[in-house]
């Protein structure tokens, strides 16, 4: 039986349990607060001090993919213990961590690899990768995990809600939402993702109304709340992120849910009190 190893990269937010438990390899990207960096593996930097710097940091930090010469090192070491190696990765349009991985790639025989640009970030990507994991653990083989994950990655859904845009803005992610920027002070908008980019789902005047249209929107999008797999977000906001799991379980009734983080790259974006949930129902 062939054997695959599933990679993909640290703004997938996967806990890290999950990770270890479905032998996912994760490659870090890396933080910068002025002249310090760290890579964003949980132990150079763990998500609270992250968010205890950006609260005192007086400059926005940076975030930078991980090198091709990250992704070789990962590679050769895997191809040492595996006959394949499937590597899931954030939308090549909010980083260059796909770019970096296909010039690694060009290292190795073609048919070894397969880089997939999930067109996704945090959960969503981190949902997509668990679903490849699944399936290498099953000893699916090589082309029809790829196919099965393509097809998966329709189902997973994505709303978002951010205190401010601020953070989207100057860290030039703010993708298919541009035409919010100039109510900024005015809304409290419901983000989602599309084609690769942040876009604009709908928009709420304030905090409690945001919160309670997230809900709602997830409504219009569920057939069957009890087949529903959610994660539930938030940057260091965790009253909130508590709040909205209360509400999720009392809504759906869902099959399984999780507490996970934006972490340190996703956290640098989108900025402190945000909340996130992400979810898919499975057939």
């Amino acid at each position: 039986m062939h054997k695959t190893a599933i990679i993909t990269d640290s703004t997938s937010d996967i806990p890290a349990t999950l990770a270890s438990k479905h032998g996912i390899t994760m490659v870090p990207l890396t933080v910068i607060f002025e002249d310090k960096s760290f890579k964003d593996d949980r132990k150079e930097l763990t998500t609270s001090q992250f968010y205890e710097k950006l609260q005192q940091s007086k400059k926005l930090p940076k975030t930078a993919q991980p090198s091709p010469g990250d992704f070789i090192k990962t590679y050769t070491k895997l191809l040492d213990q595996y006959d394949h190696i499937i590597s899931i990765h954030i939308s090549k349009k909010m980083s260059g961590t796909v770019a970096s991985a296909e010039m690694a790639k060009k290292k190795f025989a073609d048919e070894k690899i397969a880089i997939i640009d999930s067109e996704l970030v945090h959960m969503p990507l981190g949902f997509l990768t668990l679903k490849a994991a699944k399936l290498a653990q099953q000893g699916k083989d090589f082309q029809q995990i790829i196919r099965e994950v393509n097809q998966f990655k329709d189902k997973i859904k994505a709303l978002f809600i951010p205190r401010t845009l601020e953070f989207l803005q100057k860290g030039g992610r703010i993708g298919r939402a541009k035409s919010l920027v100039a109510s900024l002070l005015e809304i409290k908008p419901v983000l989602t993702l599309k084609y690769g980019e942040v876009s604009q789902f709908k928009t709420a005047r304030r905090w409690k109304q945001a919160k309670t249209e997230l809900i709602e929107s997830m409504k219009s999008m569920v057939a069957n709340g009890r087949k529903l797999t959610v994660s539930v977000a938030d940057s260091n906001a965790p009253q909130d992120g508590l709040e909205m799991r209360e509400r999720i379980e009392k809504t759906f009734a869902p099959r399984q849910i999780f507490r996970v983080a934006f972490g340190c790259v996703l956290g640098t974006h989108i900025g402190p009190g945000a909340i996130g949930i992400t979810f898919y129902e499975d057939s």
